[in-house]
């Protein structure tokens, strides 16, 4: 099976790894390449297929591998796998990288539910000291003073913008954000259909009847087409009988027929399944539950809705709640604060208030106050407490889109006294 590659991801991958291992006259090369997007849409593969084209060798980390019970245990495996890929080039004389997968998930900082631990810290640290000293990478306790070969690394991620921001910072890493185009789509799914000899007009009718689905929706298509003869084994055999028939059986194993790859039944199925993912976006459980619990963390409102008189947090009493009617107002905020409050949540963005200090403004680490989406008089509540909590630090207000959780917005709306706008 022959898989399809983006021209524009084979240039940007290939273009940087080959920078990386050239002696460019005054040049500082990024040695980090970010490759981020909207989940699914196959950044990873396409990374593996750039590699076997140009004969790389991949060491591989996961973002599970990111967090330890162990301080300082994810730093140093970055170490260790980065001399590893070193070691790959001495060795065996060919091209090397080391390939870090959805980095956002294990050292991102999504919101303030986000536990920032100390190997969170380490390993952003160490990943730009990797960078800044790409041939001088020292295991803890020990020191060689030869340095050792210079290796790109590639990480993949849906936001890197939940990254500490000094290490995505431009001569650190460079950006490279993935959204394959309609001919993208049709080569992929092209490729995913390729042994099932799908007709090139219908793989067109298809990408463009599900426009908005991401890569993987189609290969999870294609998975769904053998539900109805693994549902007709598993009648056959028995549902008590089954496990002996698949896994160490004396018998042959099952063999499938072709199932029915026509437009009209793809399309059918692919109904089914984006049916389920709106089942699933219209529950938003998890969102309903982290609002009460970051509500609560706020002392802004009451567990139960049906209780006459709002509960005291530390001493204070939080306002009351309201729904969300329009462009809620306020008496002590300036119109163009809460103009801008309203822009964001009318756009369906997520809102995040966010708060520093002048020490950590420079090192831009702000501090999470609380998230809203859709309740615009308790955002406007939240915000007259964190303005009144913090009047000499900066206070912003982030939007965040909903669906694929990117920052689209960030706005200072209050600094110090004496600091420039």
């Amino acid at each position: 099976m022959s898989y399809y590659i983006s021209p524009r991801f084979i240039d940007k991958l290939s273009v940087h790894i080959t920078k990386n291992y050239l002696d460019l006259p005054q040049v500082k090369v990024p040695l980090i390449l970010g490759v981020h997007g909207r989940k699914g849409e196959g950044k990873s593969f396409q990374c593996e297929l750039v590699f076997e084209r140009m004969g790389v060798e991949a060491v591989y980390m996961s973002a599970g591998e990111l967090e330890s019970p162990d301080a300082g245990d994810p730093a140093r495996l970055i170490r260790l796998r980065y001399r590893e890929a070193a070691d790959i080039v001495k060795v065996r004389g060919k091209m090397a990288v080391l390939m870090i997968n959805d980095i956002d998930a294990g050292a991102g900082r999504v919101d303030q539910f986000t536990q920032y631990t100390v190997n969170t810290q380490l390993v952003h640290g160490t990943l730009m000291n990797i960078a800044d000293n790409p041939t001088n990478v020292q295991l803890p306790g020990s020191y060689e003073i030869e340095p050792i070969q210079r290796i790109p690394i590639i990480v993949t991620g849906n936001d890197l913008g939940t990254l500490y921001a000094p290490l995505t910072r431009d001569g650190r890493m460079e950006k490279f954000f993935w959204e394959p185009d309609r001919d993208d789509r049709i080569g992929i799914v092209s490729g995913i259909f390729e042994v099932d000899h799908l007709d090139r007009r219908d793989v067109e009718q298809l990408v463009d009847a599900f426009p908005d689905q991401s890569i993987d929706f189609y290969g999870a298509l294609r998975s769904r087409l053998y539900d109805e003869q693994v549902r007709k084994l598993i009648q056959e055999v028995g549902l008590d009988h089954i496990s002996m028939r698949v896994v160490n059986s004396a018998e042959r194993p099952p063999e499938f027929r072709k199932p029915d790859f026509t437009l009209s039944h793809l399309l059918e199925l692919g109904q089914l399944m984006v049916g389920e993912q709106q089942r699933l976006k219209e529950m938003r459980l998890v969102d309903e539950y982290n609002r009460v619990i970051g509500n609560r963390k706020l002392g802004e409102v009451n567990m139960m809705p049906s209780a006459p008189a709002p509960i005291k947090s530390n001493g204070h009493t939080p306002p009351s709640t309201s729904s969300y009617s329009g462009q809620p107002s306020s008496t002590r905020l300036d119109p163009e604060m809460v103009s801008e409050l309203n822009r964001i949540l009318g756009h369906g963005h997520r809102l995040g208030i966010e708060f520093v200090d002048d020490r950590r403004f420079r090192n831009n680490s702000w501090s999470c106050y609380g998230t809203f989406e859709g309740n615009g008089a308790d955002a406007i509540a939240a915000l007259e407490s964190c303005l009144a909590e913090h009047p000499r630090d900066y206070v912003r207000l982030v939007g965040v889109d909903s669906r694929d959780r990117r920052r689209v917005i960030e706005t200072i709306i209050h600094r110090p006294d004496g600091k420039p706008a």
